[in-house]
């Protein structure tokens, strides 16, 4: 093993490589020396980033001989192996880190923090839920700080021993995982107990500087990341100098493309805050009308939540729903998008689609020149979104 090929030797199958962690884990492996191949059950936008790694599309997993799995919590039950929480927490062990954790922000606010230390010269590793244009991918091999976005969805955050530690918020978001906020609150602050330094981004204000990505909830990301560049050694001036020019995560309010006069947007928000945030952005694109394209991600959000995640997509003119992605957790008796969609508010126009080509053929039939649509979700809304663009007329 030597320092910049920690992984030399490393033979890793991947199982849920096509996810947003897992890809970026294939490649900062790949690129630590180990030999990588991987798995996932259908095509995802997450594959375009991998570094040329093999992936078996479909069936079951396989680990080919002498290999050893590495598995996402979504694909637990297929395949013996070690969990991909236990993989990260080794990477996080070996470097000096520091991990972003919360309920919303922490993918912005992590690549923010890579991108001001890779742009003043630090040259960082990051680990990261989302793909950055300005980086060149998810992943990144470099020989100083280690940037990794932690996940409290199954506890494994808890795993990770940073030298810095950042929560962006705390809001309840994984309720087959946590009771209760108190008891979300409760994890977290046990987590910092044990971090040597720690950013709680709910004390700061709001950053004041200038933005190329807009939005409250941006502002409040930049601070969080400032505060933790600062920990870093990174004097303010010239933080904000370099998060002034960050131009943020693909799925994060994305342009996808504009065709007869309609824009259309695809967001990675998928619960009602992060839906909240995003249409309040959207309403100040839009000349004519803000037509919301949200599939609900995960059985129990989606039961605990169907009233706020409906009230939510009020913030738009139009609401379109499908059924429910699964996956991370069994389906539930009663439990559809029709559950999100019964709780739209009155008097918006309201559309069910129970597929994903459903949901873009609607949004076609409804836009009209002048009109903003964003697609939300964890799955693949992003499909949606191209299919929208492909479909409007010329």
């Amino acid at each position: 093993m030597s320092e910049t090929n920690p992984l030399s030797g490393r033979r890793l199958y991947f199982v849920g490589i096509g996810g947003a962690g897992l890809s970026a884990y294939a490649n900062i492996a790949k690129a630590w020396g180990a030999e990588v191949r991987g798995w996932d059950a259908r095509e995802t936008i997450f594959m375009d980033a991998l570094e040329e790694i093999e992936v078996d599309i479909g069936a079951e997993p396989v680990a080919p001989p002498g290999f050893e799995a590495v598995v996402s919590t979504a694909h637990a039950r297929l395949v013996e192996g070690r969990s991909r929480a236990d993989f990260l927490a080794e990477l996080v062990g070996g470097r000096r880190s520091i991990v972003v954790g919360g309920a919303h922000g922490k993918t912005t606010t992590a690549a923010m923090i890579a991108f001001a230390l890779r742009e003043l010269g630090d040259d960082p590793a990051w680990i990261l839920g989302g793909v950055v244009p300005q980086l060149g991918g998810n992943a990144g091999t470099g020989a100083g700080w280690l940037v990794v976005e932690g996940d409290e969805s199954d506890r494994s955050i808890e795993l990770l021993e940073p030298e810095i530690g950042v929560v962006t918020n705390v809001e309840l978001d994984h309720h087959a995982t946590f009771a209760s906020e108190a008891e979300l609150r409760e994890f977290f602050e046990r987590w910092l107990a044990r971090v040597p330094r720690i950013v709680r981004g709910w004390e700061l204000d709001p950053a004041s500087l200038a933005l190329r990505i807009p939005g409250e909830h941006n502002r409040r990301n930049a601070s969080a990341a400032l505060a933790a560049v600062g920990l870093a050694g990174v004097d303010r001036e010239p933080a904000e100098r370099a998060i002034s020019r960050f131009e943020g995560v693909s799925r994060r309010f994305e342009l996808v493309g504009e065709r007869n006069g309609v824009r259309v947007y695809d967001d990675y928000g998928h619960n009602p805050t992060e839906i909240a945030a995003t249409l309040a952005t959207a309403r100040d694109e839009a000349d004519r009308n803000l037509i919301a394209v949200y599939q609900p991600h995960v059985f129990e959000r989606t039961r605990q939540l169907a009233f706020e995640l409906g009230q939510s997509l009020g913030l738009a003119d139009a609401a379109v729903v499908t059924d429910v992605i699964g996956g991370r957790d069994e389906p539930k008796e009663g439990v559809s998008g029709r559950s999100v969609l019964l709780n739209v508010p009155a008097g918006l126009r309201r559309g069910w689609a129970p597929t994903l080509e459903d949901a873009a053929s609607l949004a076609v039939d409804w836009a009209r020149p002048g009109d903003v649509v964003v697609t939300f979700g964890v799955g693949e809304p992003w499909k949606i979104a191209r299919a929208i663009v492909a479909g409007l007329p010329q």
